[in-house]
C-alpha cells in the first residue's frame, strides 16, 4: 500500500490533522514547536488563523519550514459579494504588512505561478494581470506621488510544460538581474477539506514549492534558493479525489457509529478503523478508474476572477501607501 499522505498545502489543515490524531491516541494535543492563534474579524464570517512554526521539532511534525503561516477564511470569497470582498481585501493587506515589514524604498517582484490555460491553476497569472506595476515609471513620477508608490514589477513565467524551463530557474535569473528586495509569489494550492476550496487564502513568509500539493514538486522558491525573501500567497482551488471520498466516508462512519450500540462488535470495528487503512483502501479502489484525479467546483471560472481581484487589490494596497480601499476601482478599472 502507498504511504499515507493527505495532500494539503495549508498549514492550518496539517495542524488540525495532527491534533485530531493526538486526540485519537489520547496524547497531548499541543504540538511542540507550533503556535496557533485564531482571530475573529468584525464580520463573523471571516476568520484569521496564524500558525507559527518556531523550532525544528515543529517543522518536522508539520512537514513545513520554520516560519509564519496566516490563513484568512470566508465562504464569501467565492460569492459575488462586493461588501464582503472589501473587508477581506482590507484584512488580507493588513496581515501581509504584518507578515513582512516593507521599506518605502523597496523594490518588489510579484510572480504569478501556474498555467494560464488551466482555470484552477490560473490564479497566479490572473493576479499578475491586475497588479499595479510601477518600476518602469518610478523615477518619472511627480514628487508628491513618488513617496507613496513603491517600485513594483510583475511576471507570469508559465509552467515547464509550456516553456520547457524550470519556473525556479526563470525567477532566479530575474532576481539576479533585477535584485528585488522582496518577491511575492502567488499560486493555486490543494486542500484536504472541500469546504476550504476557494474559501481560504494562505500567506507564508517561508516561500513556496510550486505543485507540491498535487504531487508535482518543482524547485523551491524561497530565500535560500533565490537569495531574496519570498512571501507565498495561495488559494486552494482543488482537492484530491481520494481525500474527498475519505472525508465523505468519515461522515458516513460517524453516522453509522451514532446509530450503533456503544461497546457492540460493529461499533468497535468502526472505531478501530485507522485513518491510514481507510485512505489507502480508497486510493487503491479509485486509482484503476480515475487515477491521480483532483476535483474543482464547476463555477471555478467566475470564482478565480473574484479571488484574483481580492488578492491583487490586497497586494496593491499593501505595497502602495497611496492606494486605499476606496481607490481600487479608480486605479484598476
Amino acid at each position: 500500500m502507498n504511504k499515507f499522505s493527505i495532500r494539503t498545502d495549508l498549514a492550518i489543515e496539517t495542524t488540525e490533522l495532527l491534533i485530531k490524531n493526538a486526540k485519537k491516541a489520547e496524547k497531548e494535543e499541543k504540538i511542540d514547536g507550533v503556535e496557533v492563534d485564531v482571530e475573529k474579524s468584525e464580520r463573523d464570517d471571516i476568520t484569521v488563523t496564524w500558525v507559527k512554526i518556531t523550532n525544528e521539532q515543529g517543522a518536522k511534525s508539520m512537514g513545513k519550514p520554520i516560519g509564519n503561516y496566516v490563513t484568512i477564511e470566508s465562504p464569501a470569497m467565492k460569492e459575488n459579494d462586493a461588501e464582503a470582498h472589501e473587508h477581506i481585501i482590507k484584512i488580507l493587506s493588513q496581515n501581509l504588512i504584518k507578515l513582512r515589514n516593507i521599506d518605502e524604498n523597496s523594490v518588489i517582484l510579484v510572480v504569478g505561478l501556474g498555467n494560464w490555460n488551466v482555470t484552477p491553476d490560473a490564479l497566479g497569472p490572473q493576479v499578475v494581470s491586475r497588479i499595479l506595476v510601477t518600476r518602469h515609471i518610478a523615477h518619472s513620477l511627480p514628487e508628491q506621488i513618488n513617496d507613496s508608490v513603491r517600485a513594483v514589477a510583475a511576471i507570469s513565467p508559465g509552467v515547464m510544460g509550456i516553456t520547457g524551463i524550470e519556473t525556479g530557474e526563470i525567477i532566479k535569473g530575474i532576481a539576479k538581474s533585477m535584485k528585488p528586495d522582496l518577491i511575492i509569489a502567488v499560486d493555486a494550492l490543494a486542500a484536504r477539506r472541500s469546504g476550504r476550496i476557494n474559501s481560504a487564502i494562505q500567506m507564508a513568509d517561508t516561500g513556496v514549492i510550486p505543485g507540491s500539493g498535487v504531487g508535482n514538486k518543482r524547485m523551491a522558491l524561497n530565500e535560500e534558493t533565490l537569495g531574496v525573501p519570498v512571501i507565498a500567497v495561495g488559494v486552494p482551488t482543488v482537492v484530491d479525489a481520494a481525500t474527498l471520498v475519505n472525508d465523505t466516508m468519515d461522515m458516513m462512519l460517524g453516522a453509522m457509529m451514532s446509530e450503533s450500540k456503544k461497546g457492540g462488535e460493529f461499533y468497535e470495528m468502526l472505531s478501530e478503523l485507522h485513518e491510514e487503512e481507510k485512505y489507502n483502501l480508497i486510493t487503491q479502489i479509485l486509482n484503476p478508474y480515475v487515477g491521480n484525479m483532483f476535483v474543482t467546483p464547476k463555477e471555478v471560472d467566475a470564482v478565480i476572477k473574484r479571488l484574483a481581484n481580492i488578492i491583487a487589490n490586497s497586494i496593491n494596497i499593501a505595497l502602495h501607501p497611496a492606494i486605499q480601499i476606496d481607490d481600487i476601482n479608480r486605479y484598476m478599472n
